[in-house]
């Protein structure tokens, strides 16, 4: 099993779930489950946990990712919630992310807090995996917009007007609390990571106001494709 999952929020459920194990790393244990499509195996995390207990600034990042060099893995599809920023990116709308901004505060951000290691983060999203991920959306009848560009907020309250604002004005398509510094982290140990995310609402001050029973309203919708997305995508890659 070289690929998992990483369930963001509305995911953690949806998998067939097999047997969990937890595993132990340097940095603290973690609860990991295998599942089953077709004749393939892959692993699923539950970033929030499965019953979206942990906040995002809570989530030990450092830990999930190096559970998943522990038990193998070389292909990482990671799913996010977001708020859109980008009119062309509508709620509830698939993409994959290219790039991100990272305004997150307080988080352990590396593994290489003893040693100078300076990793490159020109191209953070594994780019064959993003084209597999579409192909396979095109195969489906799934319209799965590439290229976006990710603002990572602290969290874990939603962001101001002027904040969006602001990271529209920086390139931002998309604001979510959850992806950086996972990204970072999987490219540090050399993870071919992907980040597929749904939009689940139109960010502060471009719609009145954001609340999370939406965000969990329209993964509830969106839920089943990514899914399907997801697993078909699976029993593509070598």
């Amino acid at each position: 099993m070289v690929i998992a999952v990483i369930a963001g929020s509305g995911m953690g459920g949806r998998f067939a779930l097999q047997e969990k194990r937890i595993v132990k790393t340097e940095y603290g244990q973690v609860l990991t489950y295998h599942a089953i499509i077709g004749a393939r195996k892959f692993w699923v995390l539950p970033r929030h946990g499965l019953d979206h207990v942990v906040p995002p600034h809570r989530i030990n990042y450092r830990a999930n990712i190096a559970a998943l060099r522990k038990l193998g893995v070389k292909n990482v599809i990671a799913t996010s919630a977001v708020g859109s920023l980008n009119p062309k990116f509508r709620v509830g709308d698939l993409g994959l992310v290219e790039q991100f901004l990272d305004f997150t505060k307080s988080r352990a951000s590396t593994f290489f807090d003893d040693r100078v290691v300076h990793t490159d983060m020109t191209h953070p999203y594994n780019a064959r995996l993003n084209r597999e991920i579409q192909k396979t959306g095109s195969a489906l009848g799934l319209v799965v917009r590439p290229g976006l560009v990710y603002a990572c907020a602290e969290g874990p309250r939603f962001e101001t007007a002027a904040e969006i604002k602001m990271y529209r004005s920086l390139g931002a398509d998309v604001v979510g609390m959850t992806g950086v510094p996972e990204v970072v982290l999987a490219n540090e140990i050399g993870l071919r990571y992907s980040s597929l995310v749904v939009a689940t609402n139109s960010a502060a001050g471009i719609q009145e106001r954001v609340k999370h029973e939406e965000v969990l309203t329209v993964m509830d919708r969106a839920g089943p494709k990514v899914k399907r997305l997801i697993e078909n995508t699976i029993t593509r890659i070598d």
